[in-house]
């Protein structure tokens, strides 16, 4: 949950998911759906698929107990190098190198490496991998860790307070604060599209399952077209991607949102079929969906929708 997220947003997440899941094995057993819905908020949500399918592997083929080396780890569904050298290191006190991104400024500046992230990614890990003890190795990668997120932190770090200034470059030549240097930012693009509330007379709408793999993989969703980047917002094109044909009316404003590599704006279109509705996908009553595994640009388009309509 933290590898994307903030502590004071999965605090809650946190709580409820072992409440709900606190075991392994009960992870394992649950389906992906519910572990959608609880995750639902989080985002990058193919952190919560792969979470679920690694309990069912654990479970399945390590007899419920996690594999302690950094080589058994990484053939888990959902850990990578991070990850593996975090539960060798910390879990099972291996030695292994352990750089998340308060490392990595912690080893940016202790070489004094000018050079900007992400190109120096790789040196900063083969420096760091030097410094790795046999000795308490778990202790190590949190105090590390730890000492990048309270003390050399980005901005005004407390080089005096610091155990390691003595040995620091970065210090001696006065550019700590400096390091480590980013490259430059690429604007994000903006893509377009539309989505579709489709509504009965008996109050159900329509929802569908995205696909599994690719952006909101598994996840439920209000019936939308493709978003792209030359995507219109409105007009004839648009609805040929509705779910059925019918009297669609296009509602004031648009639904925004932003993901990590662009952002998204939807036109929302509503309409409503009488008797039984025949579309594909899934009806669900109105007080129903909050107990459906839908990621919050749906829940903005929801509410969108549904204020459009009580106007």
């Amino acid at each position: 949950m933290l590898q994307q997220t903030t502590v004071a947003t999965v605090g809650p997440y946190y709580e409820k998911f072992l409440n709900k899941w606190p075991q392994l094995k009960d992870l394992a057993q649950a389906s992906l759906d519910d572990v959608l819905t609880a995750w639902a908020g989080l985002g990058y949500y193919s952190r919560a698929r792969n979470l679920h399918k690694c309990a069912g592997v654990v479970m399945a083929e390590h007899r419920g107990r996690f594999p302690e080396t950094e080589a058994e780890l990484l053939t888990l569904p959902g850990i990578g190098p991070y990850t593996a050298a975090a539960i060798a290191a910390i879990a099972f006190d291996r030695p292994a190198n352990v750089v998340d991104g308060n490392v990595e400024r912690v080893m940016a500046r202790l070489g004094a490496f000018t050079e900007p992230l992400p190109e120096i990614k790789s040196k900063l890990k083969s420096y760091a991998a030097d410094f790795v003890p046999s000795n308490r190795p778990g202790d190590y990668a949190q105090a590390l860790m730890d000492l990048g997120a309270t003390i050399c932190t980005p901005r005004k770090p407390s080089c005096l307070l610091c155990p390691l200034e003595q040995f620091c470059e970065a210090r001696r030549k006065g550019i700590a604060e400096e390091l480590p240097t980013k490259a430059k930012k690429v604007p994000r693009p903006t893509r377009r599209g539309a989505a579709f509330w489709l509504q009965r007379k008996d109050g159900a709408v329509l929802l569908r399952r995205r696909p599994p793999k690719g952006l909101l993989g598994g996840m439920m969703e209000v019936p939308s077209s493709e978003w792209t980047k030359d995507g219109e917002v409105d007009g004839d094109e648009v609805l040929s991607h509705a779910p059925v044909k019918s009297s669609w009316q296009r509602q004031d404003g648009l639904v925004e949102h932003t993901f990590t590599h662009f952002h998204l704006q939807l036109s929302v279109y509503t309409a409503t079929m009488s008797g039984k509705a025949k579309a594909k996908g899934e009806w669900v009553a109105l007080k129903d969906l909050d107990d459906q595994a839908l990621p919050t640009v749906m829940k903005k388009i929801i509410r969108h929708a549904r204020a459009s309509l009580d106007e």
